[in-house]
């Protein structure tokens, strides 16, 4: 009998699973239909599960967190999205994160149901509730008159001297995963309020509760003042460039001349001719006492090649583009694969200009964030562009960021150059060819000086995030393992 012919080996049979092993546990039926009656096994396998089960086996020192505090939602919001002349601006869950939010939609406050509760007031702790639960921040200023997505849980202390030991508990590793060992859903997962009035929480001394109170206060305080310092820089800097001309949101039509588009360096994107970059330039040419072009102000503009990324627990902490724009963002991976002198164009030196150059134009591509110690050390992907000052600068790095980053005189102008269809880029070549008009250096140092200061603020607004959020851990640990210092606990 012929044999067909075969363009592989044949195959040799499989007599195990080579991929993984299952995981699988026994429990107690209790366990299981208790008063949640959760029956998804992949909740009872959670680390965060045993932790909790471990934590309510005692006795005491520890309580429900309905009992500190009350946790609230708003009901799911049907808004009418309007114009932003007509609407209130609205944020998404995940954009309350960011450093500084930028709303993209505007809803019609009279058909916006219960709109009164969608407003945050200051301090208020939120947590995430649908897709990656159990992320908790502090709500500031920011975010002040502005619609903020049903998809946060709030969080209010019942006393006051608690709020910052809950904000604190909630932050750490371990409370996060007990959150998650709760949450449900196949696809994205989600939190009720219930499930987070069911939380054990640890009861602290007053001592201990103080101490974190104050520690979240100047959370908030250093957010404040970031923000504070870079509204006035930007105040500053439109006072001496004047402000451009309104040209619109960029969403109509617009005409440019053949000799534009077919002049030197031949650019036919749209967007590279845009009427709002246009008017920044204009702005800028028209003010400054001269201008400088970026490739002569600083050492390098470089986007770094792309590595290949193996992740595992001893690695270097890594930073993807996203998480440089938020506040003190989880680093939840470590690079393994880039070991000594590779590590070298993707670990950044404090004060580098840092600018996400892939993603759509309304998302972050074209932000401007200025590295601070808490960068250093860490391994940034190679979708952020970075532009290193000169050893003896000619020009203010504070004063940069703020000449590429302006809303309105500065990011336009540099989004102008992004270029791809699916996915737009940012080109070191682009960066290095913009535009920076010089003032007086009385101005170009008040600008940088609030520049500076701000990211100063805001890199020691995170490393205290970190720290709570570590002590935090550590009160947890030493309270399951009836170690002393746990012994401040209240019973």
């Amino acid at each position: 009998m012929a044999v067909r012919a075969r363009l592989t080996p044949p195959r040799v049979p499989q007599t195990d699973w080579p991929w993984h092993k299952i995981k699988a546990s026994s429990l107690k039926a209790s366990l299981l239909f208790n008063g949640g009656r959760r029956m998804e096994a992949e909740n009872f396998l959670a680390s965060g599960f045993g932790t909790r089960v471990a934590i309510e086996a005692k006795a005491s020192g520890w309580t429900r967190l309905v009992n500190v505090a009350r946790t609230w939602q708003p009901s799911r919001l049907k808004g009418i999205q309007v114009s932003p002349e007509f609407g209130t601006p609205f944020l998404a869950a995940t954009q309350v994160y960011d450093v500084r939010p930028v709303p993209r939609k505007w809803l019609s406050l009279n058909r916006t149901g219960d709109h009164a509760q969608r407003f945050v007031k200051e301090g208020t702790i939120l947590v995430t509730c649908s897709g990656s639960v159990g992320r908790a921040t502090l709500a500031h200023s920011t975010i002040k008159d502005i619609l903020i997505s049903h998809d946060l849980l709030r969080i209010d202390a019942v006393d006051p001297d608690w709020w910052g030991w809950i904000y604190a508990y909630l932050r750490a590793p371990t409370v996060r995963e007990m959150m998650k060992a709760a949450q449900y859903g196949h696809i994205i997962k989600h939190l009720e309020t219930h499930h987070l009035d069911d939380l054990p929480i640890l009861q602290v001394g007053p001592a201990v509760r103080k101490q974190f109170d104050q520690l979240s206060k100047e959370i908030i305080r250093l957010r404040e003042e970031a923000h504070s310092l870079v509204d006035e820089a930007e105040k500053i800097y439109e006072s001496a460039i004047g402000a451009a001309p309104d040209q619109g949101d960029g969403s109509t039509g617009f005409s440019t001349t053949a000799s534009a588009m077919f002049g030197r360096g031949r650019r036919l994107e749209g967007n590279f001719h845009n009427p709002i970059a246009r008017s920044a330039e204009a702005a800028v040419r028209a003010n400054g006492r001269r201008i400088d072009y970026v490739y002569d102000l600083v050492e390098e503009v470089f986007v770094p090649g792309r590595f290949k990324h193996v992740y595992g627990d001893e690695g270097v902490p890594y930073l993807d583009s996203a998480q440089i724009l938020e506040v003190a963002p989880d680093i939840d991976k470590r690079v393994l694969s880039l070991q000594g002198e590779k590590q070298a164009g993707y670990l950044i030196d404090k004060g580098t200009l840092l600018v996400p150059c892939s993603g759509q134009l309304h998302g972050i591509i074209g932000s401007v964030v200025l590295a601070t110690d808490w960068h250093e050390g860490k391994v940034l992907t190679n979708h952020i562009l970075r532009i290193v000052p000169k050893a003896k600068p000619d020009i203010r790095i504070g004063y940069l960021q703020m000449v590429l980053g302006h809303p309105r005189l500065g990011r336009p102008r540099v989004l102008k150059g992004a270029f791809g269809s699916s996915v737009p880029e940012l080109s070191p070549s682009d960066i290095s060819a913009i535009s920076v008009p010089r003032l007086s250096s009385e101005i170009e140092d008040k600008i940088a000086d609030a520049m500076e200061q701000a990211a100063a603020s805001r890199a020691h607004a995170d490393e205290i995030e970190e720290r709570i959020s570590d002590e935090a851990e550590n009160y947890l640990n030493a309270f399951l393992a009836g170690k002393a210092h746990a012994s401040e606990a209240e019973a």
